[in-house]
């Protein structure tokens, strides 16, 4: 089954797709990516040839995880979602934790976290995430923020304030990125939250975060926030 897998991701490649998400996920030498290989399927097509492997057995799921191509990563992350799904609650949380060096792309944590360490621990204890928050790990720290994703949509905005608090002065984009984000969804939610967080921190905040938690704020209130005014 995983040979069948790997063979129809294959087919479905396209080189020149490759090359340019190759750039485009900063696979080069020094870069947040480097290493990671792609065969240039699009995530619909990959979704698509998953559904059918959902049965694939954990192992296998481990081997594509441990594959360099990033395409094998996100099937396998896909299959680990539809086996949560389906009721397997625990034990896929622990091995998703447990494989979390192996969610090395932004668009794999972005994909996964809500879905299954999210949803896990939203009527448990949350210690996990400030663990992997005060990681020294880039891709454990996007988790830690991401994951809160699946709070915030049930109205729950303490760990992701909390957890934004731990990263404001981290130094990666992309951990400015994923907590602006999740600041942007606390403010869909409860505008009045955000802009409590804001009052307290925002002279702090990279430009970056800053940016993207007052994405839909009005235009002027935006200008004067990135001005460094708050009212």
């Amino acid at each position: 089954m995983l040979n069948k897998l790997i063979k129809e991701l294959g087919q479905a490649g396209d080189k020149e797709r490759a090359i340019n998400l190759q750039r485009f996920f900063k696979t080069g030498k020094g870069e947040y990516g480097e290493g990671d290989v792609f065969l240039g399927v699009m995530v619909p097509k990959t979704r698509a040839i998953t559904k059918k492997y959902i049965d694939l057995e954990l192992k296998n799921v481990k081997e594509l995880l441990n594959s360099d191509i990033h395409e094998h990563r996100l099937a396998g992350l896909l299959i680990l979602i539809g086996k949560y799904e389906k009721g397997d609650t625990k034990n896929i949380f622990n091995f998703y934790l447990n494989n979390s060096f192996r969610i090395n792309n932004w668009d794999l944590v972005d994909v996964t976290a809500p879905k299954i360490v999210g949803k896990y621990l939203l009527n448990k204890p949350r210690d996990i995430l400030y663990s992997l928050a005060k990681s020294d790990n880039l891709w454990k720290k996007r988790i830690a923020i991401v994951s809160t994703f699946a709070f915030i949509k049930e109205n729950d905005f303490k760990d992701s304030l909390k957890i934004s608090e731990i990263l404001l002065d981290d130094k990666h984009d992309l951990i400015h990125k994923a907590v602006g984000w999740m600041l942007r969804e606390v403010g869909k939610k409860n505008v009045d939250e955000l802009r409590k967080f804001l009052k307290k921190y925002y002279k702090q905040m990279p430009r970056t975060m800053l940016r993207y938690s007052i994405e839909k704020f009005p235009k002027e209130e935006r200008k004067r926030l990135l001005k460094g005014e708050f009212k």
